[in-house]
């Protein structure tokens, strides 16, 4: 596994990012972009539909970024990546938590000409949980390139608090439009990054970081897989709710069941049992 050091906890914490330039290996790449299509025509693996389908094929304007969520309930190629103990280990050391949670999961297909993503923190969508707060690994499929619409962080911006949810997400007219307003609200300069890594590459952000994606300018498709981790011992909030992932809070009881909210990786070297048998159903 990758180690991550001292300086790198320093830079994470002062830009609020970490770019790293090899994660997966081509292998899992291939595979993982084999998976595309089938998911967005509605093949689920499991017969399990995914928690958001944004993008379906015949049904949604070719123009728009392709979205699913919580992919790894539908498709174990694409848990096999989202769910991976790294991705755990690395987004815990970066936050300073004990450990690890995937909280949601993105499988993002932006093609030629698909319109841009606004900018927005993802911290905005995490008060149903208690202690709120993402950090997120995102994870090129393609070799990115700021033309191709890569994703783009504006360093240090996780330092300026969190702000409501932006107006619209999706094929925005001005992607960059609540950036510019939140950084003039503290007084804050912009600086963009563009992520250009490797098909395999990988960059972890904080839930406060304010980061988008232009429009695919380039003749290539995008692809990329996001997992957006939570605190290992995070807990519904007992009145926030999320229209979505509060469907899985029972009833009296605050625990984030690890049937739908797995712990991939703590400190003391605990992982929910059950993934091992998930991701490899073949070796029980």
């Amino acid at each position: 596994m990758r180690a991550i050091t001292p300086s790198q906890i320093e830079q994470f914490r002062a830009d609020g990012f970490l770019i790293l330039d090899r994660l997966l290996s081509a292998d899992e790449v291939q595979r993982a972009r084999s998976r595309f299509e089938p998911l967005f025509r509605g093949e689920f693996e499991t017969g399990l539909c995914p928690d958001e389908w944004n993008w379906c094929e015949g049904r949604d304007p070719p123009d728009r970024t392709r979205q699913i969520c919580n992919g790894w309930k539908s498709d174990r190629t694409i848990a096999r990546i989202v769910l991976k103990e790294e991705i755990g280990r690395m987004c815990a050391t970066l936050a300073g938590w004990s450990g690890a949670r995937i909280g949601q999961d993105n499988v993002l297909w932006k093609p030629p000409g698909a319109k841009a993503l606004g900018f927005h923190q993802d911290d905005s969508y995490c008060n149903w949980v208690i202690p709120m707060g993402f950090t997120t690994c995102w994870i090129a499929l393609d070799d990115t390139t700021a033309a191709g619409g890569t994703i783009e962080y504006a360093r240090g911006s996780h330092r300026w608090g969190v702000f409501p949810k932006i107006r619209q997400f999706h094929a925005p007219d001005d992607y960059r439009e609540a950036l510019r307003a939140a950084a003039r609200s503290v007084g804050a300069e912009v600086d963009l990054v563009p992520v250009e890594v490797p098909a395999g590459g990988c960059a972890i952000h904080a839930g406060g970081t304010w980061h988008g994606s232009d429009a695919n300018r380039s003749g290539r498709p995008r692809r990329s897989l996001v997992t957006h981790c939570l605190a290992s011992e995070a807990r519904f909030h007992p009145t926030e709710v999320s229209t979505i992932y509060s469907r899985y809070h029972r009833i009296g009881d605050d625990a984030m069941d690890e049937s739908f909210f797995p712990i991939l990786w703590t400190r003391s070297g605990s992982r929910t049992t059950w993934l091992e048998s998930y991701l490899s159903p073949g070796e029980r």
